[in-house]
């Protein structure tokens, strides 16, 4: 009996918003199985707000170094009500990163140049 609670149990905790991260500007992120988060909508959310906020997750909450490489899974442009899901590896990538970038664009960018986006939004940095 214990065993089938423990598991019921188990499941929505994974999915629970308990487990969500707060970025200081208000975003919200969850994780979405392996190696994969999302950050979740919300009203004027940007690429570049989402990615800054992917940045510091994966610096603070997943303890990546500022050269280890985020991919955008979810395709740009998204929909209206539609949060941004993002994955470590290359795998699952949406090939675009959806932001104005000089160079070729692989749907991906550094830990580093993701929280130096944070560097002027709304007044923080």
């Amino acid at each position: 009996m214990l065993r089938p609670l423990a598991a019921a149990l188990a499941l929505s905790l994974a999915a629970s918003p308990l487990l969500a991260w707060t970025h200081r500007d208000g975003a919200r992120i969850e994780p979405r199985g392996a190696g994969g988060f999302e950050v979740l909508a919300r009203p004027g959310l940007s690429a570049s707000e989402a990615w800054c906020a992917a940045g510091d997750y994966a610096g603070q909450a997943l303890n990546l170094g500022p050269q280890a490489r985020i991919w955008r899974a979810s395709p740009a442009p998204r929909r209206v009500g539609q949060g941004i899901a993002f994955t470590l590896s290359p795998e699952g990538s949406a090939g675009k990163t959806g932001l104005f970038l000089f160079g070729p664009d692989d749907g991906s960018i550094s830990v580093a140049f993701a929280r130096q986006l944070c560097w002027g939004q709304h007044g923080r940095g």
